[in-house]
């Protein structure tokens, strides 16, 4: 068994038939597996990590998955939350994969452009992880220079807005100033982007001395790198 003293990694565990459910909980709780056309069974010793985006306690109160199985895999669990809560992490992934389907691709390695990058930081990713790395794999299939561009985006994400700042409010007294819009943006653009203050003067277009100056005049100091 090729995951033996190593990890198998079980995606979309909820999407399992309880037919297969049973057959995995039985493999799990005995440490064997029967290979198919074997006669006898194989000890393993395998790490199991489950991925998921259903809520498996509500399946199994509505009998879709076995309980027994879930208290068996149930062992440490980790909430990843959405792409589109977590959009720092979107430059980085967005680099993983085109590299790696470049790789595939027998492509050279490629960038992000940095117009393509306030696209794809910008998008709500309603599909997750895995429609950032279809979006990436088009990119390399399309790509014509060294890095992708907004051309080489889904035509949703290259058309979606970046530049949409909505200020809603019945009174007067609550309509925020230009200066406060400005700074807000910027904060928000920094909070997205971890802090990073070189990639968010990229994404907001200007110089990051520009940047630094605007920091300290909203914080009456010095801002540090």
């Amino acid at each position: 068994m090729q995951a033996n003293k190593g990890t198998l990694f079980l995606d979309e565990i909820g999407e399992m038939p309880l037919e297969m459910q049973a057959k995995l909980l039985r493999a799990l709780q005995e440490r064997t597996v029967r290979p198919v056309g074997g006669n006898s069974d194989i000890a393993f010793d395998t790490r199991i990590i489950a991925a998921t985006n259903r809520d498996l306690e509500e399946e199994v109160e509505e009998k879709r998955f076995r309980e027994d199985l879930f208290y068996r895999i149930h062992v440490v669990r980790i909430d990843v939350p959405p792409l589109r809560d977590r959009a720092a992490d979107v430059p980085e992934l967005a680099q993983y994969f085109l590299s790696r389907h470049a790789e595939r691709s027998g492509k050279p390695p490629l960038g992000i452009s940095i117009e393509a990058a306030r696209k794809l930081v910008a998008y709500h990713w309603p599909g997750n992880v895995r429609e950032l790395e279809n979006c990436m794999e088009r990119a390399v299939a399309f790509a014509q220079f060294d890095q992708i561009t907004v051309e080489d985006l889904p035509e949703k994400i290259g058309a979606y807005r970046t530049d949409a700042f909505v200020v809603s409010a019945n009174d007067a007294t609550e309509v925020m100033t230009l200066a406060e819009v400005e700074r807000r943006y910027v904060n928000r653009v920094l909070s997205i982007l971890g802090g990073n203050k070189t990639r968010a003067a990229e994404v907001l277009g200007i110089d990051r001395r520009t940047l630094h100056r605007k920091i300290d005049r909203w914080e009456g100091g010095s801002s540090s790198s």
